[in-house]
């Protein structure tokens, strides 16, 4: 069972269908990618299978893909329809994949079912296609938060995951949506108070956007620590360190992941490879330029070095030929084969 789904269940009949942070500064810490959420769940953990039976490669890559606006008539290089949307979903869904967060990610927390792999959909800027409400409280099916929950329901993932990427104002002003989200089980993540070029501002001006950035989300009492954050534009500060942690006016920031722009999937976190403070995102939605960016590029080569789960949190599966890509740190869960 996944973490948050306690807290999911007990609000979830206030916000959708049958259709359908903490305050003061982010976290510091992130829970142990050691430990499996079915330990701490009532339900029994799901049974071990044999990672060969599932052709299991959890050192394979993760495509962590980067959504913007849904507008009936793009205007940007980063818009896409609704029905875009959902088709590329169904193709997602279809092809195997499962939701977990950025932050699961980066944490090494990824539990999806055996045989599937993870996705991790983020959504930047907090704009109203991306979340809205009917007048009675329920999640608007038209936007894509309500999209995601219709197509992953269809395909027998009843509680599926995002990552928000959030701005001063978010949802044009809704910031009670951040709890909401929570709430459903999405990540709320930082994208400065601005949307700021991190790289056009002197250090105190990025520490300044980051840490009113943080105050919007942990004002709204979205009720989750931010352990990840966005860069608006893909632009580093000078000061690269900045991004991730520092303080202004004796208010901290600190984040275990920031996520870049394009261009390609990011490599399973439990690979020697993966910086979990350069994480890469492929480029949904984008109409013109290098199509090498894009999702219609990257998912058909995925197919063939992909992750792909073994159904236990606590193990790492892998073929006996991939061991030298396994990150020091877990060699006491490998479970080569």
């Amino acid at each position: 069972m996944r973490a948050g789904y306690r807290r999911w269940a007990a609000v979830v009949v206030g916000l959708v269908t049958a259709t359908a942070c903490s305050t003061g500064t982010a976290s510091t810490s992130a829970p142990s990618p050691t430990t499996s959420p079915a330990a701490t769940s009532a339900e029994p953990a799901a049974p071990r299978v044999n990672p060969a039976t599932v052709h299991a490669d959890e050192l394979g890559a993760v495509p962590v893909l980067m959504y913007h606006q849904l507008l009936a008539k793009p205007t940007g290089v980063y818009d896409q329809t609704p029905a875009q949307f959902r088709a590329e979903l169904e193709l997602l869904y279809r092809s195997g994949y499962r939701t977990v967060t950025a932050a699961d990610l980066v944490a090494g927390r990824v539990d999806v079912p055996a045989g599937r792999s993870p996705m991790v959909l983020t959504f930047d800027d907090s704009t109203v296609s991306q979340y809205g409400e009917r007048p009675d409280g329920t999640v608007d099916p038209a936007t894509a938060v309500g999209i995601l929950l219709a197509v992953a329901k269809a395909h027998g993932e009843d509680h599926p995951v995002a990552s928000f990427y959030v701005n001063a104002r978010p949802f044009a002003g809704k910031a009670a949506y951040l709890a909401k989200l929570t709430a459903l089980g999405m990540e709320i993540g930082e994208h400065t108070a601005t949307h700021a070029n991190l790289r056009q501002l002197d250090d105190a001006g990025v520490q300044r956007e980051l840490v009113q950035g943080l105050a919007v989300i942990t004002g709204a009492d979205a009720g989750a620590p931010v352990t990840t954050m966005a860069l608006p534009f893909g632009a580093h500060p000078h000061n690269a360190r900045l991004a991730h942690t520092g303080s202004w006016q004796g208010r901290r920031y600190d984040f275990q992941g920031v996520l870049l722009v394009g261009s390609n999937p990011a490599k399973s976190p439990y690979n020697k490879g993966f910086d979990p403070l350069a994480v890469p995102r492929i480029r949904s939605g984008m109409r013109t330029g290098d199509q090498a960016f894009t999702s219609t590029y990257w998912l058909p080569k995925l197919l063939k070095n992909r992750f792909v789960s073994d159904g236990d949190p606590a193990v790492i599966s892998f073929p006996k030929a991939e061991a030298g890509k396994l990150g020091p740190r877990f060699g006491g869960q490998a479970r080569p084969y």
